[in-house]
């Protein structure tokens, strides 16, 4: 049988190792100040050199950011924009096409719609009430498509399922600019607003009705109509 022969980590790398499970597992909360270099090297018996390249480890990846009192790094508020950024540049460089991003988010969103029909919390909702709200009314462009980003990750969040909701994130980070340019190519954006804006009054009835199959129904129609005609 053959064996991999075994590689033996940097210190610096299980530094960052241990942080980051501390991090994903909630130990660290988002905006928590990490105890300063001098006090991380004494926990781990490390020296500092080994703390700072471990710390910058996990900047790279969007975990911490240098943001708190000299010395000392900060949880991220924000982890799913790291996912966000790798998604965008897959999209760059052709390697995810648009198309497979928009089946993905129509996949993801009709579930996570079934979710909050069944049992998601009404409560939850209200976000989603209110971005609608404002779609109803005059707006430009990037007034709009901010109050749709809104509307559907509070839609995602209502399922109660926190993976859908952070996935969800990272995906209308990597689909935003091609919602951007497809609104703004509309020859009459306010007929188009206004269709989108029904499509969303729809979306939502179904799911504060309790109707799982029509509002994953709806939601797939809708992403599905706008993206890909």
């Amino acid at each position: 049988m053959p064996f991999q022969e075994i590689v033996r980590s940097p210190v610096y790398l299980q530094v960052a190792e241990q942080l980051r499970e501390a991090i994903l597992a909630g130990r660290l909360a988002p905006g928590e100040e990490l105890p300063t270099e001098r006090e991380l090297s004494h926990s781990f018996g490390v020296s500092r050199a080994s703390v700072r390249e471990a710390l910058r480890a996990l900047q790279a990846q969007g975990l911490v950011t240098r943001g708190g009192a000299p010395g000392r790094a900060v949880v991220a508020g924000e982890v799913a924009a790291p996912a966000g950024d790798v998604l965008v540049n897959l999209l760059r460089l052709n390697q995810v096409g648009l198309e497979d991003l928009v089946d993905f988010r129509s996949v993801l969103e009709s579930a996570a719609l079934r979710l909050a029909a069944r049992d998601g919390d009404p409560a939850r909702l209200e976000e989603a009430r209110e971005a609608l709200a404002q779609m109803s009314g005059e707006m430009t462009i990037e007034a709009f498509d901010e109050a749709d980003v809104r509307f559907h990750v509070a839609l995602v969040r209502a399922s109660g399922n926190e993976a859908m909701h952070l996935v969800m994130l990272a995906l209308r980070r990597a689909v935003a600019r091609h919602l951007l340019e497809a609104l703004r190519a509309q020859r009459d954006r306010r007929a188009t607003l206004g269709r989108l804006t029904r499509e969303h009054a729809a979306i939502l009835k179904a799911v504060e009705a309790g109707n799982a199959d029509r509002a994953a129904a709806l939601v797939d129609r809708h992403i599905r109509g706008f993206y890909l005609g």
